[in-house]
């Protein structure tokens, strides 16, 4: 063979190793900044915040936490147990209005508790466990993030605003889980038929429960009135 023909060999061979590995990496999840910012949405603008500013070294760690938890499976859940994770999170939204702290305690364990069932790392690793929430419930983390920081503070200084937008964010992790779980077992349930309304709005105190206390004082007013 001519050394003409040898370097020709030895191109092509580089050029298919350079292309086997560029499928690769996109065969693992398209790990490139625009890809990562669309899957991660504010996931990705948190973690550039956490890295000041450093895009690289966030999309290295988002890219890592792929690699780790992109092929896991969420696992479906039976409707009575995914009823009875219903009921326990109304029990906690009861259990705000005279106990906010201890409800939100609540809140916290039955995330990891929910994401355990459904096939996440165990609660017990809470930084994983998160890890891999942020993969596959990328819009909703933060809502666990925020509420397992407020129920393990060790101060007591969060007013009950504070513990109510942390319940209110965690909701919809929550709510992300268990419709998942609902669509894997294949099943349709209208979750307000024959059941205790779940909405926050309903059993929380704030803007939603005072404007409910002035329609009932006007009702009233004009009860008296005629």
């Amino acid at each position: 063979m001519s050394t003409g023909m040898i370097i020709i060999v030895i191109v092509i061979v580089a050029v298919v190793v350079v292309v086997a590995a560029a499928l690769t990496l996109r065969s693992r999840g398209g790990v490139g900044g625009r890809d990562l910012k669309h899957r991660f949405g504010p996931e990705y603008d948190r973690a550039v915040t956490r890295h000041d500013g450093d895009t690289k070294a966030a999309e290295r760690e988002l890219a890592e936490r792929v690699e780790r938890h992109g092929s896991l499976r969420e696992q479906p859940l039976e409707t009575a147990r995914r009823e009875q994770f219903e009921a326990r999170w109304a029990a906690a939204q009861e259990r705000f209005v005279d106990s906010p702290r201890e409800a939100v305690a609540d809140a916290d364990q039955l995330l990891g508790e929910l994401a355990t069932v459904r096939g996440f790392p165990d609660g017990a690793q809470y930084e994983e466990q998160l890890a891999a929430l942020s993969v596959h419930h990328a819009p909703d983390v933060n809502g666990y993030r925020h509420v397992h920081s407020v129920a393990r503070a060790d101060d007591t200084r969060a007013d009950t605003e504070e513990l109510r937008e942390a319940m209110v964010e965690a909701r919809a992790l929550f709510d992300s889980l268990i419709d998942g779980a609902r669509t894997s077992s294949g099943t349709s349930h209208d979750r307000s038929h024959g059941k205790t309304s779940h909405k926050l709005s309903d059993r929380l105190p704030g803007k939603t429960a005072r404007r409910s206390h002035d329609t009932s004082s006007d009702k009233q007013q004009t009860i008296k009135g005629g």
